[in-house]
């Protein structure tokens, strides 16, 4: 009898678990903008010192972007995101792998790859918004 008392009166379902308005790839291109002029602010000073403070800020900034990468694929994005885009698993794959290589680097063009990247996950999270 308790149980029935306390038993849920309307059963709700979500296909992520809290309100979706909490993921959006804007926070991994925001850190990896950061990257990439990082990279550029390095290459434009010699300062040996300015750029070993540059090369952490760049690393840290990169996971920071993998993180957010990361939470989006394992997170937001479920079956049938996949199914409808079959290429999201690679994508983020390579995703992550530019953000390393970015992270490794101070070459602008690794954190542009990077971006470009993000911007193709970014294109397909907003579509899934959608419907």
């Amino acid at each position: 009898m308790l149980s029935r008392l306390f038993a849920p009166k309307v059963q709700v379902s979500a296909h992520c678990d809290l309100p979706c308005g909490v993921y959006d790839p804007a926070q991994a291109r925001i850190e990896a903008e950061s990257v990439k002029a990082v990279q550029e602010k390095y290459q434009a000073n010699e300062d040996p010192h300015f750029r070993a403070r540059a090369t952490t800020i760049k690393e840290e900034r990169a996971e920071l972007a993998k993180h957010h990468v990361s939470v989006l694929w394992s997170d937001y994005f479920k079956p049938p995101h996949f199914e409808k885009y079959p290429e999201l698993h690679q994508l983020v794959n390579d995703t992550l792998k530019a953000l390393s290589a970015a992270k490794g680097s101070t070459d602008p063009a690794t954190g542009q790859k990077a971006l470009d990247y993000i911007a193709q996950i970014d294109k397909i999270f907003w579509e899934t918004k959608k419907g």
